[in-house]
Order: C-alpha cells, then sequence, then structure tokens
C-alpha cells in the first residue's frame, strides 16, 4: 500500500511538503501560487511542510510561510535566505529532508545542527514551481530518484510541456492544431542575422517573439513591423537561447483546465478579455495592472465549439504524456472560425486571478477539494510506478 494512504489508514495526516519560489523568472508568482495553494489545505487532513526554494536555488523549511506569504507575495518580492537550510538525498530512503548548513554562501548537507527538528518522513510534495528549475523535470527528476511521490507531471511531461517548440511539434504530428512559428537560436540569430526578418516575413505581421521555455508572458513582445524585430528578440534571449517568432492570431483567449491521470477531465472553458489599453495578455496585465484584464467563466461559446475546445485540452493532456494537472490555452479568430492550441501549462497558477483554480470551482469542484484529488492523483501515480520492474533477470 502507498505511504500516503497508509499514513491516513492509521489516523495520521498525511505530510505534504509544498515546494515554491525557484530560480525562475517567474519566483515572485510561484509565491502568490503557494498561499494559495497552502491556505487551502485542510488543516485536518494535512501537515503542511513548507520549502522555500531562495532565488541561489538553496532550499529553507519556512514554518513562517503563510505570514510571510501573506506579506511578500501581494508586493512580489523575492525569498530571502531565511529559515532552516534543508536537501532531499537523491536516492530512496525515508523520504525525510536531512539538515543542511550554509556557510559563506555555501550550502553543505549534514553539518552542524539544525536550529530546530526536521520533520519526519514526507507522504507527497506538492511543487509549485513555475518555470525553469522547478516546471521543467529538474525538480522532478530528483523526486523520482529520491521516489518520492509528488504532485503534476512527470520528469519527460514536464520537460516537454516548458519546451514550447518540442511542445508544439508534438501537438502538431498529434493532429492538433497549433499556429505557424518558427524557432530560432541565439546562434542562429547571430550567424545569420537577417534570418529573423525573413522568417517574420514569411509568417506576416504582427508576430510574437517569446522565450521558448518560460511562462507568465515574460519576455513575449507583439511585433507590428520589422523595425520593432531586434529589439524584441533581444528581449526574448535575456531568458532563453532559442525564441520562437510567432504568427499572430488576435481575436479571443480560452483556457480550459485539466485534472487526472490515465483518464483525465477537462473543465469548462473560461475567457481571458484583455483591457486598460494592453495588446496581449502580458505579465502587466496579469499580474501588475489590476484593470488589465477580466475572466469570463464559463466562457460565452456555442455548445459545440465549448466541446471542441473540452476534447482538445484532454487531447492535448494525453499527447504530451502529462500527469495530474495541466491548464491548457488557446487562440482563436474572432468568428471561431480557426481554434489553436497555444500552450500547456503544467503546473498552472494558483494565484487569487489564476484560471485553472477558478476553472474547476465553476465546473463544480472546489478548491480545497482540488488539492485533494491533485495529491490523490499523486499517490495513485506513485502506486501505478512502484509495480513496474526495474531489474532483469534472463530466465526467470
Amino acid at each position: 500500500m502507498d505511504g500516503g494512504y497508509i499514513a491516513m489508514a492509521r489516523g495520521r495526516k498525511l505530510r505534504v511538503a509544498v515546494l515554491f519560489g525557484g530560480r525562475s523568472g517567474e519566483h515572485e508568482i510561484s509565491l502568490r501560487s503557494a498561499l494559495t495553494v497552502m491556505s487551502a489545505m485542510d488543516p485536518v487532513r494535512y501537515e503542511i511542510v513548507p520549502i522555500g526554494v531562495a532565488r541561489d536555488g538553496r532550499w529553507y523549511l519556512r514554518p513562517d510561510a503563510l505570514s510571510m506569504l501573506k506579506v511578500a507575495a501581494p508586493k512580489l518580492r523575492a525569498l530571502g535566505r531565511a529559515g532552516i537550510p534543508v536537501s532531499l538525498p537523491p536516492h530512496p530512503g525515508r523520504h525525510a529532508l536531512v539538515g543542511a548548513s550554509v556557510t559563506n554562501g555555501h550550502s553543505s548537507v549534514g553539518n552542524g545542527k539544525p536550529p530546530t527538528a526536521l520533520p519526519g518522513p514526507i507522504d507527497v510534495i506538492f511543487p509549485v514551481l513555475h518555470g525553469t528549475y522547478g516546471e521543467d523535470g529538474t525538480v522532478q527528476g530528483l523526486l523520482e530518484l529520491a521516489d518520492i511521490p509528488y504532485v503534476g507531471a512527470g520528469v519527460l511531461g514536464s520537460a516537454i510541456g516548458m519546451d514550447k517548440d518540442a511542445q508544439k511539434r508534438l501537438l502538431r504530428d498529434a493532429g492538433i492544431p497549433v499556429v505557424r512559428y518558427f524557432p530560432i537560436t541565439r546562434a542562429d540569430a547571430k550567424d545569420e542575422p537577417a534570418r529573423a526578418c525573413r522568417l517574420a516575413d514569411q509568417l506576416g505581421y504582427p508576430v510574437f517573439v517569446k522565450p521558448n521555455a518560460l511562462g507568465s508572458s515574460i519576455g513575449i513582445t507583439r511585433v507590428g513591423a520589422g523595425s520593432e524585430l531586434a529589439a524584441a528578440l533581444k528581449d526574448a534571449f535575456q531568458y532563453d537561447r532559442k525564441v520562437l517568432i510567432e504568427a499572430s492570431c488576435e481575436g479571443r483567449e480560452f483556457e480550459c483546465a485539466v485534472l487526472g491521470n490515465d483518464r483525465p477531465e477537462a473543465s469548462i472553458p473560461g475567457e481571458v478579455v484583455v483591457k486598460g489599453g494592453h495588446n496581449f495578455y502580458s505579465y502587466e496585465s496579469k499580474y501588475i495592472d489590476p484593470a488589465g484584464s477580466t475572466v469570463q467563466i464559463p466562457a460565452q461559446l456555442p455548445g459545440d465549439v465549448s466541446t471542441r475546445i473540452r476534447e482538445l485540452s484532454v487531447a492535448a493532456f494525453k499527447a504530451l504524456d502529462l500527469r495530474g494537472m495541466s491548464r491548457v490555452d488557446f487562440l482563436a479568430r474572432r468568428d471561431l472560425s480557426e481554434i489553436f492550441v497555444n500552450e500547456v501549462n503544467t503546473i498552472p497558477g494558483f494565484t487569487a486571478i489564476s484560471m485553472y483554480p477558478k476553472l474547476w470551482q465553476a465546473s463544480g469542484l472546489a478548491l480545497s477539494r482540488l488539492i485533494d484529488r491533485l495529491i490523490n492523483l499523486a499517490l495513485e501515480d506513485h502506486r501505478e510506478r512502484a509495480r513496474l520492474k526495474f531489474t532483469y533477470q534472463p530466465g526467470v
């Protein structure tokens, strides 16, 4: 029986470690999501173990997490080096954190005694790490090595979900519509300076330039003319070595939430309406300008279009080998004559304005119950993988 279910059967709370922060440009958004997730977790069912990942990548046990995040998250502040330095050994064992000391800016495991006792074995880890070094398969690889159940997609699904170029290729091969685009690396742009202009000309202006592996609309620029392209590329290349130049599909934007493992389900779709002079759903319109956008849930759509979006969401989830959760974002012509999957997010936002929990709330699944489902899906997936054989003996 899975360790988490054993804990429940014995009457002990499930010990759930929540990872937040991280080495990503989405660090501050992660804090907002973590505050929402931890605030919604039932204290009768769960013992929360908050682990803040500082910008330098070091892990800190933060018993003060809820009070700290209530102050830091709304102001988009980053985590400092505070709390108890901890680490997770990359091998199966007791599923427990170990103490780490930080001396002269360097962390070492097992030196010195932590100031307070560490929690016991972790039953489940809930990564709320958006972007690089959290949503891209890196942390998931560590959790696989440690053999701890965790919420969300596995190593492969997480890596593909973060890499927009690889994601779009797989979606396209699965017959799922995506907008036309071209990838271009920093080396490509340097070796052939005219290449980006030629690709953008083929797509036709306006185009969107975006980092290949990032989220929260960071580094994205709407380019209306060739004279604006160089600046947009320079901005995007700050965040990734590969950039996408995408054809525009300016009309309507929809989002749909998916939940499950082998038999995923889709929520009702919602619509994002950009306002306040913003020309697309940018970081500023999402998180800084309170009047920058609104959401319409459910989206005002004909029944067949709503069904089509839900079907495409499940198809994308399966095509990318995802687990647990995802939010699928869509672009559509104003007249709904064409609908495209824009991208799939494997750790969607859980902030106060985030669509993923709002869509499930509108579909009849309250946030606290959604957290329960995600944790149970993590335990279910871990139990299924534990049945696999990892050794082979010829003739046996």
